[in-house]
């Protein structure tokens, strides 16, 4: 094996552990997003919950002051009963008492299924709560650990650039600007192997005349197809169809 390749392999392993921090450094901010999203729609359908169960007890509210007013009509009217005495009007009197009476009847009918409406929602609430205050417990703990990690990453990161520099200055300048184009414009790795007369990136067949120049090891190989730079070593199966 070429010795640039074998400094290129190294600063190619560097590269690759720069490309997966930086990598997991722009996925992290994101997931922290996600987190505190799903936190603050947690919070949300409970203070749905809450509002349904306010509004419930508001409505209940009403029926029960719907409820009082009756009863001061009936009042009103058993008083006015009380002082007239006129047969005709004593009856109309009787007969707006017995209507108050029939209304609270129906009102009180009315508050009992809001009670039973208000308890199914107050147990919902409070369904809703714990399961809003242990997706808020977790979603806290995972953006603690995240930002840990973030930190930790920044310092891996400096450490990864140093000594990716490091290897950078011992590359043939030429060599390396090739191979820097190269990592600019591929995705993976540029610099690869050849298996059974492949190239180890694009997967195309190679010639015999670039696979036997690769194994030469005269100078620096790439791929007709792909540009990327080749290499080889013994325990690489080289056949290649003639």
């Amino acid at each position: 094996m070429l010795h640039i390749i074998e400094k290129l392999l190294v600063l190619q392993d560097r590269d690759q552990k720069l490309i997966a921090l930086r990598e997991e450094a722009q996925v992290l901010p994101a997931e922290q997003v996600t987190l505190e999203s799903k936190t603050s729609v947690a919070l949300a359908l409970l203070d749905q919950a809450k509002l349904k169960v306010k509004q419930l007890e508001t409505e209940r509210k009403k029926l029960e002051l719907e409820v009082e007013a009756k009863k001061l009509q009936i009042e009103k009217y058993s008083i006015q009963q009380f002082q007239t005495k006129k047969n005709e009007e004593y009856r109309a009197l009787g007969n707006e008492i017995d209507g108050c009476k029939a209304a609270i009847g129906k009102l009180d009918d009315q508050q009992i299924e809001f009670m039973e409406k208000i308890e199914a929602a107050q147990r919902h609430a409070a369904a809703v709560n714990e399961e809003a205050q242990a997706t808020k417990r977790t979603m806290e703990e995972r953006v603690v650990e995240l930002k840990k990690r973030v930190g930790k990453l920044l310092q891996e990161l400096a450490v990864a650039e140093t000594e990716r520099n490091q290897r950078a200055e011992g590359v043939d300048e030429v060599a390396r600007a090739k191979y820097e184009r190269l990592l600019k414009g591929k995705t993976g790795r540029v610099v690869v192997g050849i298996t059974h007369g492949v190239c180890g990136g694009c997967h195309m067949g190679l010639s015999r005349s670039v696979v036997l120049q690769c194994q030469g090891g005269r100078e620096l190989m790439q791929c007709p197809n792909c540009a990327r730079i080749l290499y080889y070593t013994k325990d690489m199966d080289l056949q290649v169809a003639d």
